[in-house]
Formats: structure tokens, sequence, C-alpha cells
């Protein structure tokens, strides 16, 4: 197999990964019955679809173009560092301004945490 012909079908399995993650996302932001759970599949699943999209530009330019683009290498590692922080304290900050877990959530173990961190300091 000749490199032109890999190196396309690299690019293009790498953006058309990142759009169907992306595309699972929005279903689930959508579609799913919470906060958290929509918090999940916004920081989970976009971040992988973004960073797979970025990835497939980043080899098009370079194997094809001839063009090193440290840009995009540092939007990928920005975004794999900052999205699922962000994820977790926006769902940390719902959980502590009282927005109730989806009825059908069976185990809440930050609550046991807090319970445990008060009579600890009682």
């Amino acid at each position: 197999m000749n490199v032109t012909v890999i190196i396309p079908s690299l690019v293009g399995f790498f953006v058309v990964t990142g759009v169907i993650l992306t595309l699972v996302s929005a279903i689930g932001v959508v579609r799913l019955p919470d906060v958290y759970t929509r918090n999940h599949a916004a920081s989970k699943s976009a971040t992988l679809g973004v960073m797979c999209v970025l990835l497939g530009t980043f080899i098009h330019f370079y194997a094809v173009e001839g063009q090193f683009n440290s840009r995009v290498l540092l939007s990928i590692a920005f975004i794999f560092l900052t999205a699922p922080v962000a994820g977790h304290l926006i769902s940390r900050a719902a959980y502590y301004s009282g927005v109730k877990l989806w009825k059908g959530s069976n185990h809440d173990d930050l609550k046991q945490k807090i319970e445990a961190r008060q009579r600890s300091n009682e």
C-alpha cells in the first residue's frame, strides 16, 4: 500500500471518528435525564471527538502539506487537560448547589464522603 493512500485514509478515519463522537455527545446532551449525565456526555465524548478532529488536521497538514503546526498540538493538550476538569467542577458545583440526581441513580458516593467529613469535623 502506498503512503499517498494511507495518510488520507488515516486523516479521514480521525475526522470521521471525531465527528461521530461529537454527534454522540450532542445527542447525549439532548436526551440524557439530568445535569450530571449530560455533563458527562458533554465533557468526555466531545473532548475525545474534538481531539480526534484536531489530530486528523495535524496529520493532514504535516504529511500532505509539510507544515508542522505546534498550535494544533498545543490545542490538543489544552483541551485534554481542561475539558474534563471543567466538567468535573461543573458537576460538583451543581451538586453543592442542590441539583437533584436523576431518580434512576442508585448510588451517591459524594453524599457519603460529605457526611463522613462532617462527622470527623465534629
